[in-house]
């Protein structure tokens, strides 16, 4: 199968499975989605999902966040690891939206990708799920499936982000990211992953 060809049947197939794709990280805003996506970095979403209720009745605005301490914030978000950092990064964050962009989060790539904590991947979540922007999150999870279907070399995600979206159509991508995201969860995991049980690997895939 050549490539166009692989991302047709993909799309199909990934279109019958998920028709619907909620996000799954809690969330009721920009800001909120902002803060669950920094915190699921190297976390599951279950988890994120497990904190940020008791943080978000806390604050879920900047102008409250910034009223916790760093420790107070640290202390809430412990189990989704790295809180040491997260901490500082999710109070500096509001601070500047607060003192910057009149508490609103920024609706373009420059100016939330300049927040700490927020990289290409978190940005391109929060102008894809909460600003409607198109835009092709690639994670860890992203980068593996396409690289096992033969979408991309696999050198990094800057490369897989840019073969993807080269592939399939920019009308497509808020949705397909997170419908690979399922599939990949259901279908296609990391570990003890049974190509002959996943029926893209068996369709597309080099590995059999």
């Amino acid at each position: 199968m050549t490539k166009k060809e692989k991302a047709a049947y993909i799309v199909k197939t990934l279109e019958e499975l998920y028709p619907e794709t909620p996000v799954p990280l809690i969330h009721k805003d920009p800001y909120t989605l902002m803060i669950a996506v920094l915190l699921s970095a190297q976390c599951t979403d279950e988890r994120v999902n497990q904190v940020t209720p008791t943080l978000f009745q806390k604050a879920d605005n900047p102008q409250d966040m910034v009223k916790l301490t760093v420790e107070e914030i640290r202390e809430i978000i412990k189990p989704c690891g790295l809180s040491p950092t997260k901490s500082k990064a999710i109070h500096t964050l509001s601070m500047i939206l607060n003192d910057r962009f009149g508490s609103s989060v920024p609706d373009n790539f420059e100016n939330l990708e300049m927040l700490p904590g927020v990289g290409h991947k978190t940005a391109s979540v929060v102008m894809s799920q909460a600003f409607g922007v198109p835009a092709f999150p690639v994670d860890t999870h992203i980068h593996r499936l396409a690289t096992r279907w033969g979408l991309t070399s696999g050198k990094n995600v800057q490369q897989t982000e840019a073969d993807l979206k080269a592939l399939f159509p920019r009308a497509l991508w808020n949705k397909l990211h997170l419908q690979i995201i399922f599939y990949g969860r259901e279908y296609c995991k990391a570990r003890a992953h049974d190509p002959s049980k996943c029926i893209i690997c068996k369709t597309v895939s080099d590995i059999k």
